[in-house]
């Protein structure tokens, strides 16, 4: 069972630091920023965003 939740919390912050991660984007592109990332730094951004989330949720 904890294999399971640890699977589930990990997809979950993923998908949540996917949908900051651009809704930080889109609010930039509305102030007038335009921000173009490479698949490197996206990748790095996901996974960090993803770390962060994860911490929030053990709290």
């Amino acid at each position: 069972m904890n294999y399971i939740s640890g699977l589930i919390n990990l997809i979950l912050s993923l998908v949540v630091s996917t949908i900051i991660i651009y809704a930080i984007n889109f609010a930039a592109g509305f102030a007038g920023a335009d921000y173009s990332f490479s698949n490197g730094e996206v990748f790095v951004m996901w996974i960090l965003m993803a770390i962060l989330v994860n911490n929030c949720f053990k709290r």
